[in-house]
């Protein structure tokens, strides 16, 4: 298994292929139907607060019962995987297949794309701390920023190929 902490850099992402187990420490950001589309639109008009580079996003919803991902290539999910890894993003963190045109995107920006095991007790148990960090009014599905220590993944894009 390669660890990988977050922030990660060039480096790393570029010795990473598809099928290797991972184990992603560091904080991490979680979006997914709601927060993803307004995040775009902040970073478009120069008003995101905080760095994104070498970052990862989880596509899931946060809440006291805890987080599992949500299904990427949903549209308001997936059409935001191409503009924030131009814009920083390097780990996109979700399930399910993406399109092809997206699987290009990553491997143009040296992103990548993890599946997580849909266990929402083990990943919860890697969660440290968390932080509302924008659209509050969204409910569980605002934009986090969470501490994690060791979750468990799979690269399932990479470098243009998929799994």
């Amino acid at each position: 298994m390669k660890r990988i902490t977050i922030p990660v850099n060039e480096k790393d992402i570029l010795s990473l292929n598809v099928g290797d187990q991972i184990s992603i420490s560091g904080e991490i950001f979680t979006g997914r139907d709601a927060a993803l589309p307004q995040l775009v639109e902040l970073i478009k008009q120069d008003k995101l607060d905080f760095d994104i580079e070498g970052s990862a996003i989880m596509h899931t919803a946060v809440s006291d019962a805890g987080i599992a991902p949500t299904t990427s290539n949903k549209e308001e999910i997936e059409s935001t995987i191409p503009f924030l890894s131009e814009h920083g993003v390097k780990i996109h963190i979700g399930k399910g297949m993406l399109h092809e045109d997206t699987v290009q995107s990553l491997k143009e920006n040296n992103s990548i794309f993890v599946i997580t095991p849909p266990v929402a007790a083990l990943l919860t148990s890697k969660v440290l701390e968390k932080e509302c960090l924008l659209f509050e009014n969204e409910g569980m599905e605002a934009f986090y920023k969470l501490k994690v220590d060791n979750i468990p993944g799979i690269v399932a894009v990479s470098k243009g190929e998929s799994i």
